[in-house]
């Protein structure tokens, strides 16, 4: 009987101990509210998520959902952090599938990782760069700090990659450190301090051809203006390279 309990004991002993049920049921709900929150938000706009109606669609009382989230506003935090990291993880992963290559090629990775992301996850696209959620506090630093800092030092990484072709196109440039938010160049002079700053203002430019066409797409604007989107967006990316006088490949 002693040898046999004492293998028993040493193969539970030799194998990593998992999260318990009461911690995987907790996980499962708690991804069961978020999911429901953005159904709830893709359905009936942003002001649409509110915890009772949650907790309604779940069949749970509203006291129970107080257990995962103590306010709306959690809930909404939480939610902004998923998707804005889920989206930071996605152009950091384009980013890297053309880190070896040219600057054009790596503009267009970074593009259509975003663009990729934000049709797959519409309802995250609005609640981070759309529909504001009408009360909603973010707490002191944003909703999701590191992934904003991720996203914004991307861009930047664009056209500090573009730079070095682009710059005599900007010899006149009449951007200066005060043309900037203070919180935009804490994020960017420390990740690439020899930028200048018509070089950030380039950053912003970039930013404003890529999300302005994924805005209106998301938004349903081009849906009866063409039937061709993606060859929009790709004739957008092909304009943008040329004005900076890059190249493919």
């Amino acid at each position: 009987m002693e040898s046999v309990t004492t293998g028993r004991t040493s193969g539970t002993a030799g194998r990593a101990k998992g999260p318990g049920r009461r911690e995987r049921l907790r996980a499962e709900t708690t991804a069961e509210i978020k999911k429901v929150a953005l159904e709830l938000m893709a359905s009936g706009g942003p002001d649409a998520i509110t915890l009772r109606a949650i907790a309604r669609e779940m069949g749970m009382t509203a006291n129970a959902i107080y257990g995962y989230f103590a306010t709306r506003d959690d809930l909404v935090t939480a939610l902004i952090n998923d998707v804005y990291t889920a989206l930071a993880d996605a152009v950091d992963a384009g980013w890297a599938s053309a880190s070896a290559q040219g600057p054009a090629d790596r503009i267009h990775a970074w593009a259509h990782a975003f663009r990729d992301w934000a049709l797959a996850n519409p309802e995250g696209f609005r609640l981070i760069y759309g529909d504001p959620v009408p009360g909603y506090r973010a707490p002191d630093g944003g909703a999701a700090p590191q992934a904003a800092h991720r996203v914004c030092t991307g861009l930047a990484g664009l056209a500090d990659a573009a730079w070095p072709h682009a710059q005599h196109l900007y010899a006149g440039s009449e951007f200066d450190w005060p043309d900037f938010d203070p919180g935009l160049l804490t994020k960017v002079r420390p990740a690439y301090p020899d930028l200048p700053p018509a070089a950030v203002a380039l950053a912003l430019r970039i930013w404003g051809h890529l999300h302005g066409l994924v805005s209106l797409e998301i938004y349903g604007h081009l849906r009866t203006q063409t039937v061709s989107p993606d060859k929009l967006f790709r004739a957008e990316l092909a304009a943008l390279v040329r004005s900076l006088d890059l190249t493919r490949g």
